[in-house]
């Protein structure tokens, strides 16, 4: 029974994300499911890994779409691997909530719990090139403690968030005055922490501003790779782009153009005179392989202008004001284990699954003087790598995607809200640019400039301001928090044995 009362709490956590951004629900949760694993659980391992199994069950149940859809599995099998997926991520509430228990008292939760999910929130980021998706700072894009993202960070604001769970639990548990007058100053110092940051302005506006168009092909992915279908789709990007030429900057989603760069240049070269000819610079994301090495990269290049006034010379194959993506997402980009698991199933040998990485760190796109930092799809949900590509002559942001492999779940939305505490960490606006949703633009606060519906074909037309400044987290990433994490589990450690605490 209190196992699967642990599954519909985490469950309910669901809904705090993108689209139900029910923000206020962690802070419900957490500490009852907290709560209920020091009263009654003897085993708090197996107990966490439920609360984990139905948290990452139904918050990335739209995995499940793709799989079912495009994986050309069985339903049974689908079904398995969903199963497999959550049961391994699950694996990290359950270490946290094992180490919190077997090794502190509970007076010692609000000191040791915030180093511990910490630590074990980085390692599900970075295991097996890491699944940082659902971390419990994103559900506070629409609440007021949004003010402490440009300060601390995502990761930074789960730790507080996992800190005032803990202090709750302890007034509940204890119910005792010193408990819950600790819990009331705690929560006290966030209130007033939140009101002062919210005042705070980190970047100011320049004074400038620029315009996006952000273009939206809704090209169905069952046809996205058909060869009878590349003119279709890169007539369909041009008519939809017709219409916009005025704009600073336009952007096409990842791998727009559904042809090998190698196989377009003339294609490529036709878009980077329209665009000089109008004055505008164009970004989109496409395909390539080196015939050489036989390396296939996921890229976003720039056409047109590279300077306000001039292009410093017309494209030419290979175009070198480009980005190749890094972080790459497993099954979809590569396979591990390819040898072994290419053959077992149709999911496992996808449509360009071959890729190579490209460099941690590379130059931003320039476009009509713009310094434009890129991040291709999961690549934006890892802020230090972000961080590492942002230099101080950055002016936005850019972020493509093709979300139809997830068809209308809520992944597309979490992905956006991903997206939005990026702007809000980085204090800089943030362009993104989808095949089929959602397509959408923020400013160096998190406020919405636009935004499409999902699965039309449609252009978002933007202006956007740039700033002056930088963000506390731009400078000093996670490192403050990392400090106060490890001096509070050295004081936990340190009265660990105190016989008081028993």
């Amino acid at each position: 029974m209190l196992h699967l009362c642990s599954l519909v709490l985490g469950a309910l956590l669901t809904f705090a994300y993108a689209p139900f951004d029910l923000w206020w629900l962690p802070f419900l949760v957490l500490p009852i499911w907290l709560w209920i694993s020091h009263q009654f659980v003897e085993r708090p391992f197996l107990n966490a890994w439920f609360f984990g199994l139905g948290f990452f069950g139904a918050g990335i149940s739209w995995v499940h779409v793709s799989i079912a859809t495009f994986g050309g599995v069985p339903l049974i099998v689908s079904i398995l691997l969903m199963l497999l997926l959550c049961g391994y991520l699950a694996l990290f509430p359950a270490i946290f909530s094992y180490l919190l228990k077997r090794y502190f008292n509970v007076l010692l939760w609000p000191l040791a719990a915030p180093f511990i999910w910490m630590s074990t929130e980085w390692l599900r980021a970075h295991f097996l090139t890491g699944f940082p998706w659902l971390s419990i700072g994103y559900t506070q894009t629409s609440s007021p403690f949004k003010a402490f993202y440009p300060l601390i960070g995502e990761v930074g604001l789960s730790v507080v968030m996992i800190l005032l769970a803990a202090v709750l639990t302890v007034a509940m548990v204890k119910r005792s005055l010193a408990s819950i007058l600790s819990a009331a100053t705690v929560y006290s110092v966030a209130a007033v922490s939140v009101f002062i940051l919210s005042e705070q302005a980190w970047v100011t506006p320049s004074g400038q501003s620029k315009t996006a168009a952000l273009v939206q092909g809704n090209i169905e992915q069952s046809i996205r790779w058909r060869p009878e279908q590349d003119k279709p789709t890169m007539q369909k990007y041009i008519e939809l782009t017709e219409a916009h030429w005025q704009h600073d900057i336009i952007i096409w989603p990842e791998a727009a153009v559904p042809r090998l760069e190698v196989l377009a240049i003339d294609y490529l070269q036709q878009l980077d005179l329209m665009a000089s000819k109008h004055n505008s610079a164009l970004i989109t994301g496409i395909v390539d392989v080196n015939l050489e090495s036989g390396e296939a990269y996921n890229k976003l290049i720039a056409l047109g202008l590279n300077t306000p006034t001039e292009n410093t010379q017309p494209y030419q194959y290979p175009n070198q004001n480009k980005f190749a993506k890094h972080h790459l997402l497993p099954i979809g980009e590569f396979v591990p284990f390819e040898a072994l698991l290419r053959p077992l199933a149709p999911i496992f040998d996808l449509p360009m699954s071959s890729f190579s990485r490209g460099g941690y760190v590379q130059d931003n796109l320039e476009a009509k003087g713009l310094q434009l930092s890129p991040a291709i799809c999961f690549e934006i949900a890892f802020p230090k790598q972000i961080a590492a590509n942002i230099t101080e002559q950055t002016d936005a942001i850019i972020t493509v995607s093709n979300d139809a492999w997830f068809g209308d779940s809520h992944g597309p939305h979490q992905h956006l809200q991903i997206a939005r505490v990026r702007a809000m960490e980085f204090g800089l606006p943030v362009l993104r640019a989808t095949n089929t949703g959602v397509t959408a633009a923020f400013d160096h606060e998190g406020e919405v400039l636009g935004a499409l519906p999902q699965f039309q074909a449609a252009v978002l037309s933007v202006e956007f301001e740039l700033v002056d400044g930088t963000t506390p987290y731009f400078r000093l990433g996670n490192l403050p928090i990392i400090i106060l994490c490890c001096l509070g589990i050295a004081f936990a450690l340190r009265f660990r044995g105190n016989a008081k605490l028993a």
